[in-house]
């Protein structure tokens, strides 16, 4: 994995104290490619100091479920994310990190040998991660959002290539979060080919609800097995979400001029607004959705398809209430390296 020395640091890396051990995770999604430098914030003593960060939509996913291979196109965009991410990374004498990748190079059938490929171009050192333990790392990076008020809780990350859900003991959490994941699923649709399947994006509005029926169809085995909705009917339950379809469903809520991670990261909305706010997006015309200031040309493909998969989750606990995360993955890989020392 990259690392570099104390004395190549430069100025942005200044702002750090000797003594921080700062940490570094990347993210290699179907869409996203984003990257996290942080340390432990010595005030709060939990919360992280972020030095850096980087998010850029790829679409490394792009084709994936046609060909079952990434794409020329798609891997060169990537790279090009790559060598950005391993810019900043170099400013930073780093305790430790850890950069992996998901669903598009778990089902690619050259998705190692693109990440050899990385490693070789880059000097990142990316490790494809399963299912179940990128379920596990979104969960860590977001459970401090989680309440006493709630026995338990739906989380779910919505993803490019696939969507986690955990059923959560949240009166287990004080034991160890990932030991309060009583059952998880991996459903094997996200934001993109979820749209493929349904004849791309510019078909989304029309069959929104065949994309929710194949999503139920997904989910409900699930839900009976836990007794999920049953459980809601009469338990306090705390629905969380990481992903962003979620951040960006609540900036249009709010009627924000443009997304603003302070005002979203925490916020806690009914999930009918949620669910109303899906309504307005598909009253839209499609270039309205794309001049959208809290959606734009990055997200307006994919973000009905986003709106389907959540249309089924919270149909689960349709009258409860949801936290909104704009932390994950990457956040739960730093909490595991700073737990690891």
């Amino acid at each position: 994995m990259l690392q570099s020395s104390q004395d190549a640091r430069p100025e942005a890396g200044e702002n750090a104290r000797a003594e921080e051990r700062i940490y570094a995770a990347l993210d290699l999604g179907t869409n996203n490619c984003r990257l996290l430098i942080a340390a432990l914030d010595r005030q709060s003593g939990h919360a992280l100091r972020v030095f850096d960060s980087f998010s850029r939509v790829v679409r490394l996913g792009e084709g994936v479920s046609a060909t079952g291979q990434l794409s020329a196109d798609a891997m060169e965009r990537t790279l090009a994310a790559l060598r950005a991410c391993e810019k900043k990374l170099s400013r930073y004498a780093l305790a430790g990190s850890r950069f992996v990748a998901t669903e598009a190079c778990r089902r690619a059938s050259n998705g190692r040998a693109f990440l050899d490929r990385v490693q070789r171009e880059t000097g990142l050192d990316i490790g494809i991660i399963s299912s179940e333990e990128e379920a596990r790392l979104a969960f860590m990076g977001c459970s401090s959002l989680l309440t006493e008020a709630s026995r338990r809780a739906i989380v779910f990350d919505i993803g490019g290539g696939s969507t986690e859900m955990m059923w959560v003991d949240v009166d287990r959490l004080p034991e160890g979060g990932r030991h309060a994941i009583s059952d998880w699923l991996s459903i094997g649709f996200g934001v993109m080919n979820l749209a493929d399947k349904f004849g791309g994006s510019n078909f989304a509005d029309v069959t929104f609800n065949d994309m929710v029926k194949l999503l139920l169809e997904k989910i409900t085995p699930f839900d009976r097995a836990n007794r999920i909705s049953e459980t809601a009917g009469d338990t306090p339950v705390h629905l969380l979400s990481t992903s962003g379809t979620v951040t960006t469903l609540a900036a249009v809520h709010l009627n924000l001029p443009r997304y603003d991670r302070a005002r979203i990261d925490g916020l806690t909305l009914n999930v009918s607004d949620i669910r109303n706010t899906i309504r307005r997006l598909l009253a839209m015309r499609p270039s309205e959705r794309f001049n959208h200031p809290c959606i734009g040309p990055d997200r307006a493909d994919f973000i009905l398809s986003g709106c389907a998969i959540f249309e089924a989750v919270s149909s689960l606990y349709p009258e409860g209430r949801i936290t909104i995360a704009d932390r994950g993955v990457r956040e739960g890989i730093i909490l595991s390296l700073m737990n690891r020392k």
